[in-house]
């Protein structure tokens, strides 16, 4: 049976190398039908600006995006985040905060990092 899932990623992925795991699993549970969000808040959008040097594990990060963009698995960010969506093929929304809790409270599954 289908689920809606989101997976909400808060971490700053230069100090931390949970927001890229917090990818990897993502796309494994996208795996099957399910219904895919990645939500991305604070730092968290810079997984997918073009400047990547300074994220830990960014071998592991260009491994992985390239799905999410052949997938059109989408993100959604806050207003005001700066990322590079220009060219670069990530679906990429932005919601107020309201809507993102509303997003979360909605779907059957979420997983937060």
């Amino acid at each position: 049976m289908s689920k809606r899932i989101v997976v909400v990623i808060s971490e700053d992925p230069r100090s931390t190398a949970r927001p890229v795991e917090a990818l990897r699993i993502a796309l494994g549970l996208y795996a099957g039908d399910h219904k895919m969000t990645v939500v991305l808040l604070g730092d968290a959008p810079l997984l997918l600006k073009e400047d990547t040097d300074d994220i830990i594990d960014v071998d592991i990060l260009e491994k992985y995006l390239p799905s999410f963009k052949h997938l059109s698995i989408p993100f959604v960010v806050e207003p005001g985040t700066a990322v590079d969506t220009g060219g670069n093929g990530f679906s990429v929304t932005t919601l107020p905060v309201d809507d993102i809790r509303q997003l979360v409270r909605s779907v059957d599954r979420s997983l937060v990092f």
